[in-house]
């Protein structure tokens, strides 16, 4: 009989800070230049150099740290960790080990309407390493024919963010990255773009059997580039687990990368012994001492968080909880939303306007929503004539499509494609008269009581008006004429 296991997932999250110069000297951290030239002798670990601390990338950790409800280290320091690998020039990273700048944190998710809470173990800052450029075979490590090193990328600062093991289903590790990654967003301390490495996932996962208080063999997983893999990696490795067990192998502690097109992980290292990066503290660098008024200080620069922004969509606009949890996923579209709704109290139209037509424009083009060829007050002005019958919603989806297309104005676009709404009654009660006229069986199938002859003789009416009847006139005048 086989045995049952709970899943114990923890993450650890790296992010690219949003500064303009590297963490300890002032190369550009721009993305995409030529390889090895946003280098300098500090950079490059050369000897005789100074590391001096970039004041932003560490304001954004503490803004971090204090949206994620971490407890801020009064005193803290960097470390040097040593290792030796291609791509790092100095043979040790700067990062932070015994005293980083916070701990304690956590962050609430909503799986499936449940919310729950996930542990923050630390938020750290430390810098990046170079980028390893494997040639030939598919560019993979293993059976590469040549590495190059790009150290462009070596100095960035990185806030490395470490969940507690809390979340049991790969579900919940997908929740929390996208709610991780939404409220970095908000405070502005990145952009989170995966495709440019500025949020990179390591995954670890266990199985433990049920009722056990004992974790098991802990598996990392890594080349996880988008939120999608990671559910994907997890799924995977927890049923090749699951089965390993079952049939009486005994789990090593490991790290496997994940290959997305085969949907698989692959064994890349063992970890039967934990690392020994003889850690020590970085004697180029001063510690850092933070009192209370410099913790409030970065504490005021908080903005209204994505959580709280939901509930008040929920309660300040009438929204269903879906639609403001929608809305507000992204902090553009919430503003997006908000000016709208100052333009026109018609909060729930404007919001399926935006999460359903706008956004699958904008997603089928990927653009983003501060892009978007459709101001928030051509969007109103859009609303505006639905709601004062000028046009109908189905004119409206005609009309929107060429506005984001065009970046057109709806009225001009109304007027320039004669869609004006017919919602004069005289005029379609003479439509409405043929239209019975020339189907009569129709009429007997609805006084027989087919209600669904109506929708034929609708849509007839419609056709002979070119779609531009207003369909609550035309409704209610054939009922009238049926009913008699």
């Amino acid at each position: 009989m086989a045995r049952e296991y709970t899943t114990v997932i923890g993450l650890e999250v790296h992010v690219q800070l949003k500064t303009e110069s590297k963490l300890f000297c002032g190369c550009s951290t721009g993305f995409g230049a030529e390889q090895n030239t946003h280098t300098c002798p500090v950079c490059l670990g050369l000897p005789g150099v100074l590391p001096v601390a970039n004041q932003k990338a560490v304001e954004l950790t503490l803004l971090t740290a204090l949206a994620l409800n971490c407890e801020i280290q009064k005193y803290s320091k960097f470390d040097r960790k040593n290792y030796f690998y291609p791509d790092l020039p100095k043979n040790y990273q700067t990062s932070q080990f015994d005293k980083p700048f916070s701990k304690n944190g956590r962050l609430e998710i909503t799986v499936d309407g449940v919310k729950k809470v996930i542990g923050v173990t630390r938020a750290h800052l430390e810098e990046d390493a170079g980028k390893l450029v494997h040639v030939g075979a598919g560019g993979q490590i293993g059976s590469a024919e040549e590495s190059l090193v790009d150290l462009n990328r070596t100095g960035i600062p990185l806030l490395e963010i470490v969940s507690e093991p809390d979340m049991r289903s790969p579900l919940e590790a997908y929740e929390y990255l996208s709610t991780l990654k939404s409220l970095i967003q908000y405070i502005g301390a990145s952009d989170c773009d995966m495709e440019k490495g500025t949020l990179r996932c390591d995954a670890n996962v266990s199985l433990m059997e049920k009722g056990a208080d004992k974790f098991g063999e802990k598996i990392e997983i890594k080349n996880l580039n988008s939120f999608k893999n990671v559910q994907k990696a997890l799924e995977y490795e927890v049923a090749r687990q699951t089965q390993a067990l079952n049939s009486g192998e005994k789990l090593r502690q490991e790290t496997r990368l994940f290959n997305a097109d085969l949907g698989e992980t692959v064994p890349m290292r063992s970890k039967e012994e934990a690392h020994d990066y003889r850690y020590f503290p970085e004697p180029d660098l001063v510690a850092f001492e933070f009192t209370d008024a410099i913790i409030e200080e970065i504490r005021a620069k908080l903005v209204e968080l994505p959580s709280a922004r939901t509930s008040r969509f929920a309660s300040q606009y009438g929204l269903p909880e879906y639609d403001a949890g929608v809305l507000t996923a992204a902090k553009d579209t919430a503003d997006y939303f908000e000016s709208c709704v100052k333009l026109l109290n018609k909060p729930k139209a404007l919001s399926n306007l935006i999460m359903t037509d706008l956004g699958g424009l904008l997603n089928e083009n990927k653009m983003e929503i501060k892009h978007s060829p459709v101001t928030p007050e051509n969007l109103v002005k859009l609303v505006k004539l639905v709601e004062s019958g000028t046009i109908s919603g189905k004119m409206a989806k005609t009309v929107f499509a060429e506005m984001f297309s065009t970046k057109g104005d709806p009225e001009s676009i109304v007027k320039k494609n004669g869609l004006v709404q017919i919602s004069d009654e005289g005029a379609i009660a003479q439509v409405v008269e043929k239209v019975l006229t020339d189907n009569p069986k129709a009429v007997q199938d609805f006084k027989s009581g087919n209600e669904r002859a109506l929708g034929s003789l609708v849509g007839q009416v419609m056709k002979a008006t070119g779609g531009k009847a207003n369909p609550a006139v035309v409704n209610k005048l054939l009922k009238e004429k049926l009913i008699k």
